[in-house]
């Protein structure tokens, strides 16, 4: 029965005279979305409305399944679109719409009309009195309720004549890239792949960096973060992920360094890597997984330490999560499943037994000066030889 989706967005409306910046980069993010469907689309913008049209037939399960992961859709509804023949003709589409979409029609119903083009011969009121009166006609078993309906029936008046009575939720949230970008620290948990979500979920495009040790980490590890990233792409877009050889660099940690600073000085030069990346990329942030006290290296004194070393701001979207609340999110996105899988990263391979919880930055520093003098060559090295793959 449908031929389109009307796409309503929420705090897009409130950007003034930037609205159509947000609308368009919205329009892009729906047509790049549809192109992953067995569907032929066509997405516009009329007057604050957005439409995605089909030009052929397609699977309406897959395509709203597509949409509500697009950020910046609030809801998605199905609609069918007539061309003004009238008033008896509309009062016939609607009853033909009704007829088709509810199979059992014992519900209360309340007519929401608009009417945008004032050439059209009724008013709102009269619309909504005229078409309820016909609805009660067709259909003995319906009732109006103008407070509480069970089914709202919006009918727009515009170029053509929308008629829609269901609205799907969306993601919210912003468009991707309509906020910049920034690099997330990915890896194989379960704390970054939500964060890398959250950041994007407010418009701001990801790229990702992902800390590969070989031979103690293995290949599936690293397919384990691709998969994340792919996974999170769905809704953020595509992802350009920097596989960073950290094997060496980390031995010399290990080597060099107190056992117990381990993680905050790995931490220390992983973020050195990212941000060198993210400048590379045009990134305006790191973006990591980290919440307060979720683990040694996340107390205020290991964030602290580990802030020190960067000159980007760091953005950290769990920052007061607690752990359910991650999963929570990670099941909802599909993210769990994966980051659960026994595949350790380098951060868990080299974790220190009894970490320190409260560092202190200036011994941070001058333990980090027991590294070999090689060390900034090894980073370096580390940030050239980088492997990209594109996840989308």
């Amino acid at each position: 029965m449908y031929k389109a989706f009307l796409i309503k967005y929420g705090e897009i409306g409130l950007k003034g005279n930037n609205r159509h910046l947000f609308e368009d980069a919205l329009v892009s993010s729906v047509a790049r979305a549809l192109k992953k469907t067995d569907g032929d689309f066509v997405v516009t913008k009329e007057n604050g409305r957005i439409y995605a049209t089909a030009r052929e037939e397609f699977d309406y399960d897959e395509v709203v399944g597509i949409l509500q992961k697009v950020f910046g859709i609030v809801w998605i509804c199905p609609v069918i679109q007539i061309e003004d023949n009238g008033v008896e003709d509309l009062s016939n589409k609607l009853v033909e719409y009704i007829d088709a979409a509810y199979k059992e029609k014992n519900f209360t119903f309340k007519v929401d009309a608009r009417r945008a083009r004032k050439n059209f011969p009724l008013n709102s009121m009269e619309i909504n009195g005229e078409m309820g009166h016909v609805l009660l006609e067709a259909f003995p078993g319906l009732k109006v309720d103008v407070h509480n309906p069970d089914v709202l029936i919006s009918i727009e008046i515009r170029k053509q004549i929308n008629i829609y009575s269901k609205e799907i939720p969306g993601p919210g949230g912003m468009p991707s890239g309509v906020s910049g970008s920034a690099m997330l620290l990915l890896s194989g948990g379960i704390d970054s792949p939500v964060a890398g979500y959250m950041i994007s979920k407010r418009g701001v495009r990801i790229h990702a960096t992902y800390f590969h040790a070989p031979p103690y980490t293995s290949e599936r590890a690293k397919q384990k973060v691709v998969d994340l990233a792919k996974t999170v792409s769905e809704y953020a877009g595509p992802i350009s992920l920097n596989v960073i050889d950290f094997t060496a660099i980390q031995l010399e940690i290990y080597k060099s360094c107190p056992h117990d600073e381990l993680t905050i000085i790995m931490r220390r030069i992983m973020m050195r890597i990212a941000e060198a990346i993210a400048k590379k990329n045009g990134c305006m942030g790191l973006v990591t997984g980290e919440s307060i006290g979720q683990v040694a290296s996340q107390t205020m004194h290991g964030l602290y330490c580990t802030n020190a070393v960067c000159e980007m701001p760091v953005y950290r979207p769990l920052i007061g999560f607690d752990k359910q609340e991650i999963i929570d999110v990670a099941q909802r996105i599909g993210t769990y499943e994966t980051s659960i899988q026994p595949f350790e990263d380098c951060c868990t391979i080299f974790v220190a037994k009894h970490p320190v919880t409260k560092p202190k930055l200036d011994i941070i520093e001058r333990d980090e000066k027991k590294l070999p003098d090689n060390i900034e060559d090894m980073i370096n090295e580390a940030i050239e030889t980088a492997e990209v793959i594109v996840c989308e």
